[in-house]
């Protein structure tokens, strides 16, 4: 897969000098329209071998461009922050709003090569690692990205060959770094990993682009002219979404759905109430602060119907914490800054460390809830989403984050008694809209996607929890219980592999 970029690539430095003032000019063309029509980012990914020149043709780029238009990443060592959060958090973050240029350097490419090839994990592992890779790739491409990938090679006997001479030039020998003697030892094993990561990662939205390093005339040219191709027919490519075509989810025959199976009679009186809800609060507060929550996040996700109480719900939980444990992030319409990126950063970004917990009052189900029936995206878009919404929340599981979602339930009859509390009662006033009325009238529709909602998104790593919420005080209950048993079962199963773990060692 390399032999090609070992075959001595070379340009003159005449030609390269007549070739690039019009590579520049069309480089800043193309990059000042891509930020006057903002309709999409671009990611560039830097990786190979090293001493192959990806420092300098990345730092030549920002000269032929706008600096201030380019965001440089680099990911080396992972920060303690880092550290408490899941490993693709730290990139997620750093992904660039449409209309800008995201360089990363020390990408998820370079962690999980390195990972493999200094044995920090076997193949089973490095094989997840790439298939993970080339689903957040496929969704960022999905959700409008345009990514470049470019391998920078070398020969073994050309790397030797560069760090000697670097070696032995006093103005340039601090160049080398400790990575490239390392790599030099772990050659063959590095490019025997990363011609699998290249040909299991390739893809027609997200190819690699395998550069030959040796030149730095040819290797500068080759990366602009790649770049700019890639912008121009990203840019002229037309604006007008052709509608594909996907499979309706058809609905049972009987109409039936989970939410039909809730027993909605469910009750607590008052005197019951007050004691279990003392009960499950002291439990939970008590369970935050066990030790063991310290190789833990919470997350907890709020949904149902208009006026089921989530925002009741939601206090009951808070009233037994320190506020200092937890954050409640409520999610509305997206602003000007979350449309510009994919739409599951808005959530990343809000993904708490180990030893916190946050509340999600709505959530990122928001788009094959809401935007499914108000037709805020297309039917591909949410359909789509289920996978994306299932690997976000396997990566959260994998790195120790427990995930449990709530689905508040109430009748309609229920529904319409609140929302007309509401609007007797004056400081209650504020919680009703002409939204709540509208969405209303969309009760068979709402409640056919929350069926299909629960069908493809419960699993095993995060399953839904339907509360029977016609009785306020019975729903409060249920879901300080439901918390509590998730710690509770997630403390167990992490007692369970540390004494494997230590067992194993003996």
């Amino acid at each position: 897969m390399f032999e090609s970029a070992e075959i001595g690539h070379a340009i003159d430095k005449k030609t390269f000098d007549a070739e690039v003032p019009a590579l520049r000019e069309a480089l800043l063309e193309a990059q000042f329209e891509l930020k006057q029509k903002a309709r999409f980012p671009v990611i560039v990914l830097i990786n190979g071998i090293e001493g192959a020149g990806k420092g300098e043709t990345v730092k030549l780029l920002n000269e032929w461009m706008d600096p201030r238009l380019i965001e440089v990443r680099t990911f080396d060592q992972q920060t303690d922050e880092e550290l408490a959060h899941p490993p693709a958090w730290r990139y997620w973050r750093m992904l660039p709003a449409k209309g800008r240029m995201g360089v990363f350097f020390g990408n998820w490419y370079s962690q999980m090569l390195q990972g493999r090839v200094h044995e920090l994990f076997k193949d089973g592992r490095f094989d997840q690692a790439i298939a993970g890779a080339e689903r957040l790739e496929k969704m960022l491409c999905d959700e409008g990205a345009l990514i470049f990938k470019f391998w920078f090679h070398l020969s073994k006997k050309q790397m030797k060959a560069r760090l000697k001479s670097l070696q032995d030039d006093p103005l340039h020998s601090w160049r080398i770094s400790p990575l490239d003697w390392q790599q030099s030892e772990t050659y063959d094993k590095f490019v025997k990993y990363g011609e699998r990561v290249l040909r299991r990662t390739s893809r027609d939205y997200a190819p690699w682009h395998v550069i030959e390093g040796v030149d730095p005339h040819y290797r500068s040219l080759a990366v602009g002219k790649i770049l700019l191709e890639g912008l121009q027919s990203a840019l002229n490519r037309p604006t007008l979404e052709v509608e594909s075509h996907v499979a309706p989810l058809g609905e049972a025959v009987d109409k039936l759905t989970l939410l039909d199976s809730l027993d909605m009679s469910q009750h607590l009186d008052k005197d019951d109430y007050e004691e279990q809800l003392i009960t499950e609060q002291a439990r939970l507060a008590g369970l935050l602060r066990d030790k063991r929550m310290r190789k833990h996040a919470l997350v907890a996700v709020f949904e149902g119907n208009d006026a089921a109480g989530k925002g009741g719900a939601i206090r009951r939980v808070a009233a037994a914490l320190d506020p200092r444990q937890y954050s409640i992030v409520p999610i509305a319409a997206p602003s000007e800054d979350e449309r510009a990126q994919p739409y599951l950063w808005r959530f990343w970004r809000h993904i708490p460390a180990r030893g916190k917990f946050t509340v999600f009052d709505r959530s990122w189900y928001g788009r094959v809830l809401v935007e499914r029936v108000e037709g805020f995206c297309s039917p591909a878009d949410w359909l789509r989403a289920y996978g994306e919404i299932n690997d976000f929340e396997e990566q959260l599981e994998d790195a120790g984050v427990i995930v449990v979602k709530f689905w508040l339930a109430i009748d309609k009859q229920t529904q319409l008694e609140r929302f007309q509390a509401r609007e007797e009662i004056p400081f209650k006033r504020f919680k009703i809209t002409e939204d709540d009325w509208r969405n209303r009238d969309k009760w068979d529709a709402y409640r056919a996607a929350v069926g299909d909602m629960v069908d493809r998104t419960s699993t095993e790593v995060a399953a839904w929890t339907l509360v029977e919420a016609n009785d306020k005080r019975w729903a409060r209950v249920k879901v300080l219980r439901t918390l509590n048993r998730a710690l509770e079962e997630a403390f167990d199963k992490s007692d369970k592999k540390d004494r494997k773990g230590k067992k194993d060692k003996k």
